[in-house]
C-alpha cells in the first residue's frame, strides 16, 4: 500500500514524515505516471492559487479518476480548497469532489494565525485532534447533506469527510497528533481491498 502526497508545491515533506512515523509507504506526486499504484492522495496546503496554476489537465484527470474508483484523498488547508465544489474570496476554479462551499482566508491573513488544543472552548466533535494549527486557514460555508463533520470550533466545521474524501482547513502534519492521517490510511486500506478483488476477477484496476 502506498500514498501519494501532490508535491507541486506546499508543505509535501512534513506530511510524507507523519507517513513515515506510522510505516506507509509514500511518493512524491509530480506528474500524472506518479499516479500508478498509490491508493491514495493528500492534497497539502501551501498556494491554492498556485497550485491550480500547476495542476496539468493530465494531473487533474489522474486525482479525479483516483477519486472515482475509491481512492483515499485528503486535502488540508489549500488542499480543502481544491476539492470543493466552490470557493469564494475571490472565486476560483476547483476539483469539485467534495460538497462544499469555502472561503479563502477565512480568519484573516497570515498574522492571525493561531493552534487550538483538544479541549479549548469552542472545539467540539466526534474526531477532534489533539493540536489543530490553523494558518491563514480557510472556511466552510456551506456543506451538503452527504458531508459528514468529524470536528468543530464554534459550530463552524474543521474537518470533514464524504465518502472517501477527508478535508481539513488546519494542518495536522505540523502536530504530533497522527490520528487523522491513520483515518485517511484506513480509507487508503478500503480502495487496496478493492483492487484486490478487481484482480481477483481479473478486471482492470486503477490501483495495479
Amino acid at each position: 500500500m502506498k500514498a501519494g502526497i501532490l508535491a507541486l508545491q506546499g508543505d509535501f515533506h512534513a506530511h510524507g514524515r507523519v507517513f513515515e512515523r506510522l510505516g506507509v509507504s509514500w511518493r512524491e506526486i509530480r506528474t500524472p505516471e506518479d499516479f500508478v499504484g498509490i491508493q491514495g492522495l493528500v492534497i497539502p496546503g501551501g498556494e491554492s492559487t498556485t497550485l491550480l496554476k500547476l495542476l496539468t489537465p493530465e494531473m487533474r484527470y489522474h486525482i479525479l479518476n483516483l477519486a472515482k474508483h475509491g481512492g483515499a484523498i485528503y486535502g488540508t488547508c489549500a488542499g480543502a480548497l481544491l476539492l470543493a465544489k466552490r470557493v469564494l474570496n475571490p472565486g476560483q476554479d476547483s476539483l469539485g469532489l467534495l460538497d462544499a462551499v469555502m472561503i479563502r482566508n477565512g480568519y484573516g491573513r497570515q498574522v492571525e494565525s493561531f493552534v487550538l488544543q483538544r479541549g479549548d472552548e469552542g472545539l467540539e466533535g466526534e474526531e477532534v485532534p489533539e493540536e489543530l494549527v490553523f494558518i491563514r486557514a480557510p472556511v466552510f460555508q456551506e456543506l451538503g447533506p452527504a458531508v459528514r463533520v468529524l470536528a468543530q470550533m464554534e459550530g463552524v466545521p474543521v474537518y470533514v469527510q464524504q465518502g472517501n474524501i477527508l478535508a481539513s482547513t488546519f494542518h495536522p502534519e505540523l502536530s504530533a497528533d497522527p490520528s487523522i492521517h491513520r483515518r485517511f490510511i484506513d480509507l487508503m486500506k478500503v480502495a487496496a481491498d478493492r483492487r484486490e478483488i478487481r484482480r481477483a476477477g481479473s478486471h482492470p484496476s486503477y490501483f495495479s
